[in-house]
Protein backbone atom coordinates (compact mmCIF):
# COMPACT_ATOMS: atom_id res chain seq x y z
CA UNK A 1 0.00 0.00 0.00
CA UNK A 2 1.31 3.44 -0.80
CA UNK A 3 0.58 6.78 0.80
CA UNK A 4 0.87 10.18 -0.54
CA UNK A 5 2.21 12.30 0.95
CA UNK A 6 0.88 15.89 1.51
CA UNK A 7 2.19 19.52 1.56
CA UNK A 8 0.43 20.97 4.55
CA UNK A 9 2.54 22.52 6.64
CA UNK A 10 5.62 22.75 3.89
CA UNK A 11 4.90 26.92 4.24
CA UNK A 12 5.46 26.94 7.39
CA UNK A 13 8.90 26.67 7.38
CA UNK A 14 9.54 28.90 4.91
CA UNK A 15 7.43 31.66 6.97
CA UNK A 16 9.64 30.88 10.02
CA UNK A 17 12.31 31.24 8.08
CA UNK A 18 11.66 34.31 6.35
CA UNK A 19 11.21 35.73 10.00
CA UNK A 20 14.06 35.22 10.83
CA UNK A 21 15.72 36.74 8.42
CA UNK A 22 13.62 40.12 8.82
CA UNK A 23 14.27 39.59 12.42
CA UNK A 24 18.72 39.84 11.56
CA UNK A 25 17.89 42.78 9.18
CA UNK A 26 15.68 45.09 11.65
CA UNK A 27 18.36 44.37 14.08
CA UNK A 28 20.79 45.42 12.14
CA UNK A 29 19.11 48.62 11.33
CA UNK A 30 17.97 49.21 14.78
CA UNK A 31 21.67 48.89 15.61
CA UNK A 32 22.70 51.63 12.40
CA UNK A 33 19.76 53.88 13.73
CA UNK A 34 21.18 53.80 16.90
CA UNK A 35 24.81 55.01 15.86
CA UNK A 36 23.23 57.63 13.64
CA UNK A 37 21.17 58.88 16.24
CA UNK A 38 24.82 59.05 18.62
CA UNK A 39 26.60 60.40 16.12
CA UNK A 40 23.92 63.50 15.92
CA UNK A 41 24.54 63.59 19.09
CA UNK A 42 28.04 64.07 19.33
CA UNK A 43 28.14 66.71 16.69
CA UNK A 44 25.11 68.81 18.87
CA UNK A 45 27.62 68.68 21.56
CA UNK A 46 30.64 69.47 19.53
CA UNK A 47 28.76 72.34 18.30
CA UNK A 48 27.67 73.90 21.27
CA UNK A 49 30.60 73.35 23.17
CA UNK A 50 32.63 74.83 20.55
CA UNK A 51 30.87 78.06 20.71
CA UNK A 52 31.27 77.90 24.43
CA UNK A 53 34.57 77.97 24.37
CA UNK A 54 34.71 80.68 22.03
CA UNK A 55 32.54 82.37 23.75
CA UNK A 56 34.45 82.19 26.93
CA UNK A 57 37.83 82.79 25.33
CA UNK A 58 36.42 86.09 24.46
CA UNK A 59 35.34 86.95 28.11
CA UNK A 60 38.73 86.14 29.06
CA UNK A 61 37.38 83.25 31.03
CA UNK A 62 38.84 79.63 30.39
CA UNK A 63 37.96 78.24 27.13
CA UNK A 64 38.12 74.10 27.66
CA UNK A 65 36.67 74.59 30.87
CA UNK A 66 33.65 76.35 29.43
CA UNK A 67 33.65 73.75 26.43
CA UNK A 68 33.79 70.53 28.94
CA UNK A 69 30.87 71.92 30.93
CA UNK A 70 28.73 72.80 28.10
CA UNK A 71 29.87 68.92 26.30
CA UNK A 72 28.65 67.39 29.95
CA UNK A 73 25.50 69.19 30.47
CA UNK A 74 24.22 67.64 26.76
CA UNK A 75 25.73 64.12 27.35
CA UNK A 76 28.81 64.25 25.95
CA UNK A 77 32.65 64.37 27.58
CA UNK A 78 35.37 66.59 25.87
CA UNK A 79 38.30 64.95 24.67
CA UNK A 80 40.17 67.27 23.42
CA UNK A 81 40.39 71.30 23.02
CA UNK A 82 42.70 73.48 21.11
CA UNK A 83 42.66 77.70 20.98
CA UNK A 84 44.73 79.04 18.06
CA UNK A 85 44.33 82.79 18.47
CA UNK A 86 40.63 83.58 18.84
CA UNK A 87 39.31 80.20 17.93
CA UNK A 88 38.65 76.74 19.69
CA UNK A 89 38.12 73.43 18.69
CA UNK A 90 37.03 70.82 20.94
CA UNK A 91 36.08 67.02 19.83
CA UNK A 92 34.03 65.20 21.76
CA UNK A 93 33.02 61.83 22.26
CA UNK A 94 29.23 60.02 23.52
CA UNK A 95 28.75 56.45 24.25
CA UNK A 96 27.48 54.51 21.15
CA UNK A 97 24.98 51.76 21.17
CA UNK A 98 25.99 48.46 23.06
CA UNK A 99 23.82 46.34 21.08
CA UNK A 100 24.99 43.19 19.22
CA UNK A 101 28.62 43.77 20.13
CA UNK A 102 28.82 47.20 19.21
CA UNK A 103 31.13 49.09 21.76
CA UNK A 104 32.61 51.62 20.12
CA UNK A 105 32.15 55.59 21.10
CA UNK A 106 31.21 58.18 18.78
CA UNK A 107 33.29 61.20 18.21
CA UNK A 108 32.70 64.63 16.81
CA UNK A 109 34.60 67.69 16.50
CA UNK A 110 33.63 71.10 15.91
CA UNK A 111 35.63 74.56 15.42
CA UNK A 112 34.11 78.18 16.42
CA UNK A 113 35.45 81.50 17.10
CA UNK A 114 34.89 85.26 16.07
CA UNK A 115 32.78 86.67 12.30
Amino acid sequence: MRRDRDARGSASLFVVSCLAVLLLVGAALGVVAAMVRAHRSAQSAADLAALAAATALAQGRDPCAAGAGTAAANGARLTWCEVAGLEATVRVEVSGPHWLGQAADLAAEARAGPA
